[in-house]
């Protein structure tokens, strides 16, 4: 684990100049993967976590596999060669790049972060990979996003592109309009475009309000909300759905029976892929 001098008490920032005070949800999320990029601050919020909604590690797993799964889709049976990726966390086993790029290696990414360690992490992993970068950015900033120079150099605006928002809609908060920040995206990008947002939702009112209120108090105001179903259709408005429609990610064009269960159901993650007509 990289305890650096979080661990040791002399000092509340990393080499990045990350203060490891705070948990992170990039890097709890990579803990949940069994990732080595997280500090003890970050293992901590997890263990507490995890007495109210014990399903988080099958979940986070399950979550994974969706997006390995959509990628390998969007690239083999629509031809998508382009992904900009929004929140696209610490770098791990079968990145979109690689996923993509196995497919076709012409295929080009852009994952964008506001997390500084996955700013380092990931232009170490793709130095040497010239259609593939990230860029460090808030992914509700659109405008920055679309100017940046990798985005202009790799994203081409008059061919489809798939824009993903893979489990981190809920990390945006209800002031910020989620449902805006996806028809912002949209209007910049082609017909023929398409998006892919999953994000964690319970039926359990005292759930949502539990890890609502814990994420946001532990990552110091860098969280949103956990919805309803029917909160994340709303993002699709105006979008024509792919089959199999709007559910469980678990459901959507599963490729094995072997994914690790959830065996209790507080929470799961809702959503799917849309077209821009």
């Amino acid at each position: 684990m990289r305890d650096n001098w979080a661990d040791e008490g002399t000092s509340t920032t990393d080499a990045f100049g990350v203060d490891v005070t705070t948990p992170s949800v990039a890097r709890m999320y990579d803990h949940y993967l069994g990732g080595k990029d997280n500090y003890a601050v970050d293992r901590e919020a997890v263990a507490e976590l995890d007495k109210t909604v014990p399903s988080t590690k099958p979940l986070a797993l399950n979550n994974r596999r969706f997006l390995r799964r959509v990628v390998r889709v969007l690239a083999t049976d629509y031809g998508i060669r382009q992904f900009l990726d929004h929140g696209s966390g610490l770098p791990t086993q079968d990145n979109v790049h690689e996923v993509a790029q196995r497919v076709d290696p012409a295929s080009r990414v852009v994952y964008v972060d506001n997390d500084p360690i996955v700013l380092a992490h990931g232009r170490a992993l793709l130095e040497e990979n010239d259609r593939t970068s990230v860029i460090q950015a808030d992914m509700r900033d659109t405008e920055e996003i679309f100017a940046h120079p990798d985005v202009r150099r790799l994203i081409r605006l008059d061919e489809p592109v798939a824009a993903l928002f893979v489990s981190v809609m809920h990390c945006i908060p209800d002031s910020s309009d989620p449902a805006a920040l996806v028809r912002r995206v949209m209007d910049r990008l082609p017909s023929g475009s398409l998006i892919v947002i999953n994000q964690l939702v319970s039926h359990d009112r005292s759930v949502r309000d539990f890890v609502t209120s814990f994420m946001d108090e532990n990552t110091h105001g860098n969280w949103g909300r956990v919805r309803e179903p029917h909160e994340v259709e709303r993002y699709f408005e105006g979008l024509e759905v792919l089959d199999p429609g709007l559910g469980e990610i678990n459901d959507w064009r599963p490729d094995s029976e072997l994914g690790p269960r959830q065996l209790t159901d507080e929470w799961f993650e809702f959503g799917g892929v849309a077209r821009k007509p």
